[in-house]
């Protein structure tokens, strides 16, 4: 077995960094009955220590003192509600981690054998789709790479760029073309195995007729499994190491794999040795599963060259319209606003149409994901088993890469970890919701729930939904809506990065903030409409359902009015400790589970505090997109090498957080209301923390310096001029006439020669690498329509790209370049 990967970090580690490199294992170790039964218990308390609390508390302080203080009745029923939303959301959380460890418990691998078996007579083809906007060359490599060496029959990897595809700005063109040239790079790398391993399946397929593989032949496939591993080997030693993706992606993609087919090598070997004989249907199979591992068919899209395609600024849209052309022929026409792709009926075909192969099955993989080995192997023989016909998207809920060089990427993959647990679980109760970084997905699912529209003149079609910007969650209620339902594989395949600094988690947390109250209204239609249908929908897996859509809305609100208002002391009780206190040890535990400490759970909380204002604007978020009915604009998280400033509010918040709870403090201290009091000290002492922690002092009074200058200073903008002529009347534009026809009274004109014409600047890209062209979000909305004519100059991931550039846009490189006013 190869040795793991040592580096030395291309960044100071900060202290409380995880120096661990290594992943979880593939597969969960199975919980013992002892911690299945303590997690039953942990559901009994928090239901008991709650109602004990509204029993000997509120009802009592009712019957004792009646209802004759308005004010203390209306206390009494707002902390009540409160305290009750909180205790439901753990509740959630433990009925989820119960139904996890189940499917750990229960859950049997499928042998490799088997898996060989299955696909040697049912071979399905895939694509995999990687939406792609402003990323590195380097990360985008190492997804498309895990993608290509996925183990399956026939599989093509889509890099779906959205970029702008004529940027002005040398450096972002110069990432552009390194971007566009690594399926080329990719496939040219791949040549040598591909080559090698398709000629001895072939050779091996005509050459060997007995029921038995000759020892030469045997020898001959253990030998092709010995240069694999080498070839795999190679490969990890020349990958360039930076951080712990790098890490993660030599030791647990290259050398992970090449390990796994040195041992098989060496099983082969050691078969023949014993005197053991093969049949030639396995060592075929065997042959088959190098063949197919080093076989991908690699391409690029970019939608945004064509004319006939939306141009909406979001992550669906750009799936959208890759899917929408799956399985067509089109042909390329010029117009006035620039090149279209029009169907190409069957028989007219001609040379230089574009085909787009359709596909049984689909990956969705984000530019930042990477998949270990099996994925797409184990998920789509999940999905081909007859039990699991109506089962539309499958996935292994991702994990975090270990390493973190900061304390808050360490926490947020804390966070990430624990997610994956509860996703795992609400599987066991049917309430799986599909998350975005990954996913297998049945094609024929997506026909069933694509909703068709025509804007412009050409045909938009939606199977994913891009209404909010959680796609994938309402995606997921219009498939159950259609009788399809949703599973997660219990088992750890993927991994995807988390934010490593406070400013692009603002923008991450607060686009998960934004969007599940808006979907609540399609739950209930899918309720009504499975019932018509005769299915029987379990409260639990309702109740699960509502708490993952809105439990941050009540979160958000709930803890506001526990910071801010002065409750009665009369309403504090240890109970209400008690029915929290199975939540915070189960969590714990979940913690130790993952690899992380159990003191983390104080951290978290922190964390969460100063988030609050961050989950509440994503909450606002989705009430103002319920009264404007305007599309939020999807907002990528940076991934950027420097740090990522944050909004001059998400500084200032959690500042105030602390103020706040020491002014309460003090307050309550004077009072003699020792309850409040205590848990007033509790906030300010984890805030500041957290604030010291996460945030830091230093980039704290960076940001707000940033936030407080940021009106003093304008971007620079650069005009274009033609060369100056002779005086002439402007002519008509007839290419536009014929297009376009007469509208609104007006006769298109070609601008005049010598006119000067504004080009907004690309240096905003400056602020965020690959944020070139960025606008503000009104003219966002306006321009990024689809069918949209113009050629891309707005990100795909919207206005908030990278979200560096204003506070509306929530973050904001620290290097940007500014011109004062």
């Amino acid at each position: 077995m190869s040795s793991a990967t040592a580096y030395t970090p291309a960044r100071k580690r900060q202290l409380g960094s995880e120096k661990r490199t290594e992943p979880l294992p593939t597969v969960h170790p199975k919980p013992s009955d002892r911690k299945i039964t303590w997690s039953r218990v942990a559901i009994v308390l928090t239901v008991l220590f709650w109602a004990i609390y509204v029993v000997t508390t509120i009802i009592r302080q009712f019957i004792d003192s009646g209802s004759q203080n308005f004010r203390f009745t209306m206390e009494a029923i707002g902390y009540t509600v409160v305290v009750t939303f909180l205790t439901f959301s753990a509740l959630m959380y433990l009925v989820a981690r119960q139904g996890a460890l189940q499917r750990f418990q229960k859950h049997v691998r499928v042998p490799r054998a088997e898996l060989d078996r299955h696909f040697a007579d049912n071979q399905p083809s895939i694509t995999v789709l990687v939406p792609s906007y402003a990323e590195e060359p380097e990360v985008v490599r190492m997804t498309l790479l895990s993608a290509a060496l996925q183990e399956f029959p026939s599989k093509r990897v889509v890099l779906l760029l959205d970029d702008n595809p004529d940027p002005s700005d040398p450096a972002v063109r110069e990432r552009l073309e390194a971007t566009r040239d690594l399926a080329h790079d990719i496939s040219a790398t791949l040549a040598e195995p591909r080559f090698r391993f398709s000629d001895a399946l072939m050779r091996y397929e005509l050459g060997d007729t007995g029921v038995y593989a000759t020892d030469e032949s045997a020898l001959e496939l253990a030998d092709h499994y010995r240069w694999a591993a080498q070839w795999l080997h190679a490969q990890a030693d020349a990958h360039t190491i930076e951080d712990h993706v790098d890490v993660f992606f030599a030791d647990q993609v290259l050398r992970a794999l090449g390990d796994d087919l040195a041992l098989t090598g060496e099983a082969v070997s050691a078969a023949i040795a014993e005197g053991a004989s093969l049949t030639s249907k396995r060592v075929a199979q065997l042959y088959r599963r190098l063949s197919w591992t080093f076989d991908a068919d690699l391409a690029v899209f970019e939608r945004k060259k064509w004319a006939s395609l939306s141009h909406e600024a979001n992550k669906a849209m750009n799936l959208n319209a890759y899917i929408g052309l799956m399985g067509g022929t089109y042909r390329v026409e010029e117009t006035p606003e620039g090149q279209i792709l029009t169907p190409v009926a069957a028989g007219q075909r001609r040379a230089g149409d574009i085909e787009i192969p359709d596909s049984d099955f689909l990956l969705t993989l984000d530019a930042d994901s990477i998949l270990l080995r099996e994925y797409c192997l184990r998920l789509t023989y999940f999905l081909q088993q007859p039990d699991n016909a109506r089962v539309a998207v499958t996935q292994t809920p991702y994990s975090s890469f270990r390493g973190a060089g900061t304390r808050i990427e360490r926490l947020a993959g804390a966070t990430t970890d624990i997610q994956h647990i509860l996703h795992q679980g609400k599987s066991y109760y049917g309430a799986t919701f599909w998350v975005g970084a990954n996913a297998v997905i049945r094609k024929s699912a997506l026909d069933d729930i694509v909703e068709t529209e025509f804007v412009g003149g050409f045909e938009v079609r939606r199977y994913i939904q891009d209404r909010t910007v959680i796609e994938d969650t309402e995606s997921s209620i219009d498939l159950g809506t259609h009788g399809w339902t949703l599973s997660n594989y219990p088992e750890r395949l993927s991994y995807s990065a988390t934010p490593p600094d406070f400013g692009s988690l603002i923008v991450q947390r607060r686009r998960w903030a934004n969007g599940g109250l808006l979907i609540l209204p399609k739950l209930w239609r899918q309720v009504k409409e499975r019932k018509r249908r005769g299915e029987t929908v379990s409260r639990i897996e309702l109740l699960l359902r509502v708490n993952y859509m809105a439990s941050i809305s009540w979160a958000s609100f709930g803890l506001i009015f526990l910071l801010a208002y002065p409750y009665d002391g009369r309403l504090l009780s240890p109970m209400v400790l008690l029915a929290a206190l199975p939540y915070f040890i189960s969590q714990a535990a979940d913690l130790r589970y993952s690899g992380y400490k159990a003191t983390d759970i104080f951290r978290i909380y922190g964390f969460n505090l100063i988030l609050l204002p961050v989950n509440l604007a994503g909450v606002l978020k989705s009430i103002q997109q319920s009264l404007t009915g305007k599309k939020i604009p999807f907002a990528r998280t940076p991934k950027v090498k420097n740090r990522t400033a944050s909004p001059l509010l998400y500084v200032i918040a959690p500042l105030a957080i602390v103020a706040f709870s020491l002014f309460t403090l003090w307050r309550d201290v004077n009072a003699q209301n020792w309850g409040n009091a205590a848990f007033a000290a509790f906030n300010a002492t984890l805030a500041i923390w957290a604030i010291v922690a996460y945030i830091g002092i230093w980039n704290t009074i960076v940001d707000i310096w940033i936030g407080m200058t940021k009106p003093l200073y304008v971007d620079k903008s650069r005009r274009r001029s033609t060369e100056e002529a002779a005086p002439q009347t402007a002519s008509i534009d007839w290419r536009s006439v014929l297009y376009h026809g007469h509208a609104g009274g007006e006769v298109p004109h070609l601008a005049r020669v010598g006119a000067v014409v504004e080009v907004p600047a690309d240096d905003t890209a400056a602020s965020v690498p690959g944020a070139e062209g960025a606008v503000a979000e009104g003219t966002v909305a306006a321009s990024a329509s689809a069918g949209s004519a113009h050629d891309g100059t707005l990100g795909a991931e919207g206005s908030e790209a990278a979200a560096a550039v204003t506070a509306s846009a929530p973050a904001e490189s620290v290097s940007g370049e500014r011109q004062a006013a």
